[in-house]
């Protein structure tokens, strides 16, 4: 406790540390201020009741974080941006000179990497923002338009996603932490109040034994989210030593660790994405004016989280990609060469073709526990929400691996920074 006590101390007293501190909260405010300014021509009774009615908006939300539960000018959020950061990450695959500059070109090439993955985002956000203003003029959330009007909202939105993505970039520069997950998870915690308070009012006096039971399973729920979050497989490895004139040098015995869940949360908002597409398409469908087209739609519209289909196919799907994300960002080959370039192995493996097989065998293994623990996070306010009975009673899901995965990287980020102040 004193130790604590003693690192809150010294947050404060460090002018370089307590002024990234500030920044980063003072961008936080200015992102949740820009949230609550609206796009002209919202019905807002309108817009509660689409709201309330569409799980397809509830998910997006998430990512748009909380902008889109008002129709703010960054209602879209870093999602274009995470978007164009996956297209380029799975460009990788097909084009060689992006994985080189990715992986092999250090700090310069990573730059210039991110570069593209901003100039992309500019008409993914274009693309995204109009197709959701169409789906709001649909259903009646935007009334009284003129052309004028929606090519104005497309421009906002747009540039209310690159002002957010700028935002973030300011935050992991000046600040602490990653600026693009903090915004995500500022709009989290943003909404608990407004689920507590809905909570609070549909409080059932006969359910007092569900919140208590519901309550000790988010605590391990959390508490397990944590553990894999953190787990590592530590893979040993040994330098060889080598004489150079008088010195010998190497000889050291290290590890590598493979992380449980080398993906992170990417696989759940992968396999959102491809499911969240069918219902963007049923919603365009449902307003065509053939009758067999708007049964499709709203059959394809209708495949919401309410469905047992649903979550196996959302399972499955975020099973499959943790496999696939693995593999697109953890070469065991490249590993391998490295280690052989400066002079390491792996006790009792073959340096080469060998060691790669078995990092490949133990990651393959690893990614397995990841990809089930994923799938089961990914479907766990499904379940809990059809045994309590209770809408309001959910945890798991994209908002709780960010809200761990975030708050974890930022007392580790602030632990350096202390441990850079005490030293």
């Amino acid at each position: 406790m004193n130790n604590f006590w003693q690192k809150i101390k010294i947050m404060f007293e460090d002018s370089s540390l307590r002024k990234r501190i500030l920044f980063t909260l003072s961008a936080l405010v200015v992102f949740r201020v820009l949230a609550a300014l609206p796009i002209p021509g919202i019905d807002v009774l309108r817009l509660e009741q689409f709201l309330n009615n569409n799980q397809f908006f509830g998910i997006l939300n998430v990512f748009s974080g909380g902008g889109l539960s008002n129709l703010s000018i960054v209602m879209l959020g870093v999602g274009p941006y995470i978007t164009s950061s996956i297209i380029m990450q799975l460009m990788t695959i097909m084009i060689p000179r992006l994985k080189a500059l990715y992986q092999e070109e250090g700090e310069a090439g990573k730059k210039k990497f991110t570069m593209y993955s901003r100039l992309l985002t500019v008409p993914l956000a274009a693309v995204q923002g109009f197709g959701l203003l169409v789906l709001l003029e649909k259903g009646q959330v935007l009334v009284n338009l003129n052309l004028f009007d929606r090519i104005l909202n497309v421009i906002i939105v747009t540039a209310g996603s690159l002002l957010i993505m700028w935002v973030g970039e300011l935050i992991s520069e000046y600040g602490i932490g990653n600026g693009v997950s903090l915004i995500i998870f500022a709009g989290i915690v943003a909404r608990i109040p407004s689920s507590v308070g809905q909570l609070l009012f549909t409080f059932d006096p006969s359910k007092i034994p569900t919140y208590i039971t519901f309550l000790v399973v988010a605590i391990v729920i959390v508490a397990g989210v944590v553990f894999i979050t953190e787990a590592e497989r530590p893979i040993p490895v040994t330098y060889a030593k080598r004489v150079r004139g008088v010195k010998m040098y190497g000889g050291v015995s290290t590890y590598l660790p493979l992380r449980m869940n080398q993906a992170g949360v990417m696989p759940i908002i992968f396999a959102l994405s491809i499911l969240l597409f069918p219902q963007m398409i049923g919603n365009f469908m449902a307003g065509a004016g053939n009758s067999v087209v708007q049964k499709i739609g709203s059959f394809l519209a209708g495949f919401s989280q309410q469905s047992i289909t649903y979550g196996i196919f959302y399972f499955l799907l975020v099973f499959l990609f943790t496999y696939f994300y693995t593999a697109i960002t953890f070469d065991p080959q490249s590993l391998s060469t490295n280690l052989q370039k400066n002079g390491a192995f792996i006790p009792g493996i073959r340096p080469g073709e060998a060691t790669a097989l078995h990092v490949s065998k133990i990651l393959n293994r690893i990614t397995l526990t990841g990809g089930l623990f994923l799938g089961m996070i990914a479907i766990l306010p499904l379940i809990m929400q059809s045994i309590s009975g209770v809408k309001t009673l959910a945890i798991g899901g994209t908002a709780l691996l960010i809200v761990v995965s975030v708050v974890i990287d930022l007392v580790k980020k602030i632990d350096a920074q202390i441990a850079m102040r005490e030293y």
